[in-house]
């Protein structure tokens, strides 16, 4: 499990009070810190419908998104019944973990830095993934992608939500592209 220590700071948190914070300031025209935009929290969520029959997939699931993210997922249970599912209302079918403060930035570092490139065919991340709030939701189709998680025989899906303080779409993308994010350009029409 990765260790974070409180005496060094994320280089992803660095760069943002370095760099993205003053270039907010400087060429974007916001009038102070707190009007820039910033990371509150990122949600690493996966929900696993194999669980109905096999029960022990989601503790080894929850092993290792603990693994990657460095902290207990708490285990998310079904909201009602479907019967063509053979699911019942309070069964457990996923797990979710809430990232703040150090870690967050951390698990983003990781991403950024070693996951995403291990991509097979991987050209950048499309900007249809935004909400229109502000907020980015990544999808990762093999958890085996992640270096913590390349051993496991265990493979399943990832959704990375990134929940931002920008007021639109524009603010949260200049602000991860800041961060270097690998966003792909999208096409316009005269292209």
């Amino acid at each position: 499990m990765p260790r974070f220590d409180k005496l060094t700071a994320s280089r992803l948190k660095e760069k943002y009070k370095k760099e993205v914070i003053p270039y907010f300031l400087k060429e974007k025209g916001f009038k102070n810190v707190l009007s820039v935009p910033r990371i509150e929290k990122v949600v690493v969520n996966t929900s696993l419908g194999k669980t109905i029959e096999d029960p022990k997939l989601l503790s080894k699931a929850s092993l290792i998104i603990s693994k990657i993210t460095g902290q207990k997922p708490v285990i998310t249970k079904a909201k009602k019944s479907i019967s063509a599912f053979k699911l019942r209302e309070g069964m457990p079918i996923g797990a979710k973990v809430t990232l703040r403060g150090d870690m967050m930035y951390e698990f983003l570092d990781r991403l950024v830095s070693l996951t995403l490139p291990r991509v097979r065919d991987f050209r950048g991340l499309s900007e249809k993934s935004f909400d229109g709030k502000g907020n980015f939701t990544i999808g990762i189709r093999e958890v085996s992608f992640f270096p913590e998680a390349a051993a496991e025989e265990e493979d399943f899906g990832l959704e990375i939500s990134i929940v931002t303080t920008a007021k639109n779409n524009e603010e949260a993308r200049l602000l991860l592209e800041e961060l270097g994010f690998p966003l792909k350009k999208q096409k316009t029409r005269s292209e």
